[in-house]
């Protein structure tokens, strides 16, 4: 929403120079106008600042308002579309409709008043539309992917697989090392998926036995064993419209496998000691710290289970794997840390980077936050140090560096930064705004940010 010291602008788009300039003469007390002869020259005209909104003519030589339409849509969701035309119908003005215009008029325009009501409502529809898009982008970044740091390339291969299975009804089976993040890709998953809005119930399977973890998945009925005092449900039940995630999958043991594997066939189940068949509405994603196909050839896994579980998989890679997240990691480390223990660090040295980017972590990331917190706590001044880094990993970095003729490369954040930035432009073919818009940042923010590095050039034409 514009300030009200300034005036919202109006963009025009036309072909017929009289019909622009009336319009201009009409909304200029209001609005600054903006002129565009045809769909090129307004697509231009958006591209060098924001508009906030655009009333069309549709019928027009070089590209019709329908077409312009949908790339304003594409490009510029910010952007209220009003069509304009002497040659309207129901089919056109539904068409509109679906493309994502907010209104639709009539020329020739003879109420100025209806005019200028229909363009401030859909002006305002339209903001509230890009905010709650805005709101609901925030809130995938808060509660979706913002836990999982990181920016190398491995890092970004897992986020794709992310983004593409959330929105999916698949089972997940997260293979990896303890320490590198599995539930936390789980909860990104639930949190970016239609099933968000339910509950993520997890459970760690390595931690019960055999004949507890059957109820705690399961529930239970009134009596069904020594201490069963009252019916209880089982996880699958309290996740029922949501996520159930068993941690540590592989520590199950077979007889609780079998019954696992019926939920995942058919949603159905029994409560311990009960004869009712109970229905539930889950998706389940699993993960575990060993092989599965060794335990399955050793005879400890049910095939058939593991190949239910494995519909979409993902690999997380160790954090020997990713060195170059290792700064970034430290900056989000800090800022969770220091706050918490009422400690002003300002960064970390680049020689405190370098010795802990020499360490093999075979802890992962665990053991990298274990080991950032340890530092801001008995930190000696606002920028850690050589000193700050525990010495036992001093000593494991000096020794990984004997062994190892290639030094581990250091990126900065800012290296980081940029390098996503021109990657995301290179991947919009030099398109500025769709770069922009895949990145979550304002254009000017990036034409500011390509200005410093000394990256010119302009959109490519539409």
């Amino acid at each position: 929403m514009p300030s009200p010291e300034t005036k919202p602008t109006i963009l025009v788009v036309d072909d017929e120079q009289r019909s622009r300039e009336g319009l201009r003469r009409l909304l200029r007390d209001k609005y600054e106008v903006v002129l565009a002869e045809n769909a090129a020259a307004a697509l231009e005209a958006l591209d060098r600042g924001p508009v906030d909104v655009m009333l069309s003519d549709v019928r027009m030589p070089g590209g019709d308002g329908l077409s312009l339409l949908r790339q304003v849509r594409a490009k510029h969701p910010a952007t209220a579309c009003v069509l304009l035309t002497a040659f309207g119908s129901v089919e056109t003005a539904v068409e509109a409709i679906k493309l994502g215009a907010q209104d639709f008029i009539m020329k020739p325009i003879t109420d100025i008043d209806k005019l200028e009501l229909v363009l401030e409502r859909a002006r305002r529809a339209c903001a509230l539309e890009h905010e709650n898009r805005e709101l609901h982008r925030r809130l995938d970044d808060r509660f979706g992917l913002e836990g999982i740091v990181g920016s190398s390339p491995a890092m970004e291969r897992l986020f794709d697989v992310i983004r593409q299975a959330a929105p999916t009804q698949a089972t997940v089976l997260i293979e990896g090392a303890s320490g590198t993040g599995k539930e936390l890709v789980a909860q990104a998953i639930h949190h970016l998926s239609p099933r968000s809005s339910g509950p993520f119930v997890a459970v760690q399977c390595g931690a019960l036995p055999a004949t507890l973890l059957e109820s705690e998945l399961f529930g239970h009925e009134k009596g069904a064993f020594t201490g069963a005092i009252e019916r209880r449900k089982g996880r699958f039940e309290r996740a029922d419209g949501g996520t159930l995630f068993l941690d540590e999958i592989s520590e199950i043991d077979l007889s609780v496998q079998v019954k696992l594997l019926r939920v995942l066939e058919t949603r159905q189940f029994e409560r311990v000691g009960g004869t009712e068949t109970l229905s539930t509405d889950i998706r389940i994603i699993a993960a575990t710290n060993r092989d599965l196909k060794a335990y399955v050839a050793e005879g400890k896994f049910r095939e058939d289970l593991y190949y239910r579980l494995d519909v979409v998989g993902i690999r997380m890679p160790t954090l020997a794997e990713r060195a170059t997240d290792i700064p970034m990691l430290c900056d989000h480390f800090v800022k969770e840390f220091a706050p918490r223990n009422g400690r002003r660090i300002l960064g970390i040295e680049p020689a405190a980077l370098a010795v802990l980017q020499a360490y093999t972590w075979p802890g992962n990331v665990r053991e990298l936050r274990n080991a950032v917190e340890k530092m801001v706590v008995l930190s000696r001044g606002d920028l850690l140090t050589v000193q700050d880094v525990p010495a036992n990993i001093r000593d494991g970095a000096e020794s990984a560096a004997r062994t190892s003729p290639e030094p581990v490369p250091t990126e900065s954040l800012a290296q980081a930064e940029k390098r996503k930035i021109l990657a995301a432009l290179s991947d919009a073919g030099g398109n500025r705004s769709r770069a922009a818009e895949a990145l979550g940042i304002s254009r000017r923010t990036l034409h500011r940010k390509l200005a410093a590095w000394g990256v010119s050039g302009r959109d490519p034409a539409p």
